[in-house]
């Protein structure tokens, strides 16, 4: 565990799992007995009367067992029952505030929304901790400390926008923002407006080629795998080239029509699309054989991010992603018996826990499934990989712009 200047207690360095010459058995034992452990305070805090918040003092009534001495480590979370992503839905959002950090600025971050009241989560520093623990994992040769970044993916109350962009300010860089609405996109795919949501699109697009034209040096990005697509194809479309020249700039030699081209040394991605066969493509048509580098990422308002093992031909670009424990924690369940996970290599449903002390969301059923995997060397504890909608939603989630 680490010293972080927003809340030390809560953060665990990645770092710490990097020893080589320890034992991943070793590493397994280790990382259960810390999340055990971080169970424990953070149900600690969340139900004593001093620190915790309205919605689980309250909740807390209704239980038959006492969370302050009956839960004491991960394996019994399970008396919570499962999370309804309902609770979410509607405010106040004050009755989400810990007493603990009565007086702190919150922000409010939102999910979906395009079909009805959207899912809105207290935030205080958690988005800030998490992707400082991001930061972490990402390799400086790619990612060069003071480096600028463009930020092409979702604004307004997600909270991808003030995370990517604390996230560049953390490595020493400036945050280059679009304007990017995807409830309109998502509005438009469902009325079957295909063109509108074309338009849309390179509305985008040309955000970020106008950003990079104006000459601010920008060496790292994020983005989804469907705006990547869209990006490289803009890109190969000679549209930068032709940005560069509307502003009366020379083109530089060699042109600029492809996403090494442009600068661009390092992609931190996010989003449903990832597949073993759109990472391939990514990585020898769009990124030069690797060449830049692209670091998937598994996540969502109410976790934080799930960093993936280094892609590439070395396992026919399979991504699995590991929780960012024991901020968070992801299960692999049978959607019929959410107290079974499946097998390791099996399908099932995630089942995701957040535990930090701004928010406690005890085994909510995510709208995505995957295959478990084993615990690894950098993550010691269950991953899951394959990562798509969950086949019973499927039919009815639209993805838009991710």
């Amino acid at each position: 565990m680490s010293t972080s200047k927003h809340a030390p207690i809560d953060y665990f360095s990645p770092a710490e799992w990097f020893n080589p010459s320890e034992s991943l058995e070793s590493k397994v034992k280790r990382a259960k007995e810390q999340l055990d452990k971080h169970v424990r305070d953070i149900v600690k805090w969340h139900f004593s009367p001093e620190t915790g918040c309205e919605f689980w003092l309250e909740k807390a009534k209704s239980y038959s067992f006492n969370p302050l001495t009956d839960v004491k480590g991960a394996d019994d979370l399970h008396l919570f029952g499962t999370f309804e992503d309902d609770w979410l839905r509607g405010g106040p959002i004050s009755r989400w505030v810990p007493k603990g950090f009565a007086g702190k600025p919150v922000y409010v971050f939102e999910t979906g929304g395009t079909t009805g009241l959207p899912k809105s989560r207290m935030v205080i520093d958690d988005f800030r901790i998490d992707y400082e623990m991001m930061s972490e994992t990402l390799p400086d040769k790619h990612f060069p400390k003071g480096s600028n970044w463009l930020m092409l993916g979702p604004s307004g109350p997600r909270r991808l926008r003030l995370a990517i962009e604390h996230l560049t300010q953390h490595r020493g860089g400036v945050c280059f923002c679009v304007d990017l609405d995807p409830r309109w996109v998502v509005k438009l795919i469902k009325a079957r407006n295909i063109e509108q949501a074309n338009l849309y699109k390179e509305h985008c697009i040309d955000q970020a080629l106008t950003i990079l034209a104006g000459g601010h040096d920008i060496k790292c990005m994020f983005t989804t795998p469907k705006l990547l697509a869209s990006f490289d194809e803009a890109l190969r479309a000679g549209k930068l080239e032709e940005k560069y020249r509307s502003l009366g700039k020379k083109v530089p030699p060699g042109g600029l029509r492809s996403i090494k081209a442009a600068g661009i040394l390092g992609l931190f991605t996010g989003g449903t699309e990832f597949t073993p066969q759109f990472t391939r493509e990514a990585y020898e048509e769009m990124l030069d054989n690797g060449d830049v580098y692209m670091t998937p990422t598994y996540g969502n308002t109410l976790m934080g991010l799930a960093c993936s093992k280094p892609i590439g031909p070395h396992d026919g670009f399979k991504i699995t992603y590991y929780a960012p424990q024991p901020r968070a924690m992801t299960e692999v369940v049978d959607p019929k018996d959410y107290s079974r996970k499946v097998g390791y290599g099996e399908t099932g449903r995630v089942l995701l826990t957040t535990l930090t002390r701004e928010f406690f969301v005890p085994r909510f059923p995510e709208r995505d499934e995957g295959e478990r995997e084993a615990p690894y060397e950098r993550y010691p504890w269950d991953g899951v990989s394959g990562v798509r909608p969950f086949s019973e939603l499927a039919a009815t989630t639209v993805v838009g712009v991710y």
